[in-house]
């Protein structure tokens, strides 16, 4: 009690002050992480665009396609702030035998619902499952935020192949450096834990990082790669791009293809 007279009123009341201030910063930050991290876009495909319905537990799930008769297809899982429907053409162009699925995360492209990882996870296991009873060979993209949902989905279904671009190891960890001082471990909800699911991943994965990468630091994603089984990962780099490079990047595309090329070999394909 003597050490609390000694310390001046004015001091007192600057301690409750910034105390106060910083109580406040994490109760909005708590009620407003999902708006911090989800930023929903319309559907802006072209009239008479191919859009999957699919019913699953008394909502609808909604993806882009492009039906293509075979045993290859793929499943795209965008960004934060991505319209998938745009990519389309783009992946159209560059995996013409595959059939291509662009989930619309809920609140996304006309997509009833809210996003959370919960959400967003269920969506995207429920949408492997109705391609792969059509299609025997699946490979999943995710870019982005869409990366912790495609290791997801990898680590708890056979796909075929993985491609993960601008990943990141944890959403946790990355908020947590972003966000130096404050109890993210407390505030956040949708964590996106990659490294946790990493280990779980049998297929063969590519991780495409950017060189000038402003979002995902690049020891997140050296650290992801880090986590996987050996031999399952590697990772390629994408030179004088940011995070938010174009699709049609020539680098990019190569990229993908060369990923993507054994699963239309399957005779020169890697045993698992």
């Amino acid at each position: 009690m003597n050490g609390l007279r000694a310390v001046p009123r004015w001091m007192l009341i600057g301690l409750i002050g910034i105390a106060a201030v910083y109580v406040a910063v994490c109760i909005v930050l708590f009620l407003l992480q999902r708006s911090l991290i989800y930023h929903p876009q319309p559907r802006t495909a072209p009239a008479g665009t191919p859009l999957l319905r699919l019913a699953v537990d008394g909502r609808e799930v909604l993806a882009t396609m492009r039906e293509h008769e075979g045993p290859d297809a793929l499943i795209y899982f965008g960004g934060n702030a991505e319209d998938v429907s745009a990519n389309l053409p783009g992946m159209a162009a560059i995996f013409p035998d595959h059939a291509l699925y662009l989930l619309h995360y809920p609140g996304y492209g006309g997509a009833p619902g809210r996003p959370s990882e919960t959400a967003l996870v269920a969506d995207a296991l429920a949408l492997f499952d109705q391609v792969a009873a059509r299609h025997p060979r699946v490979t999943v993209i995710g870019r982005s935020l869409g990366s912790g949902v495609a290791i997801q989905v990898a680590s708890a279904r056979p796909v075929e192949r993985l491609v993960l671009v601008t990943p990141y190891d944890s959403l946790l960890k990355v908020a947590t450096g972003r966000f130096p001082g404050l109890p993210i471990g407390w505030i956040l909800r949708d964590r996106f834990e990659s490294d946790r699911h990493a280990l779980k991943v049998t297929a063969p994965t590519l991780l495409i990082a950017a060189a000038n990468d402003n979002v995902i630091p690049r020891a997140s994603t050296d650290r992801l790669l880090g986590r996987f089984a050996g031999g399952i990962a590697t990772l390629a780099t994408v030179a004088g791009a940011d995070h938010n490079f174009p699709d049609s990047d020539p680098q990019y595309v190569r990229l993908l293809r060369g990923a993507l090329a054994p699963a239309r070999e399957p005779a020169s394909a890697p045993s698992r």
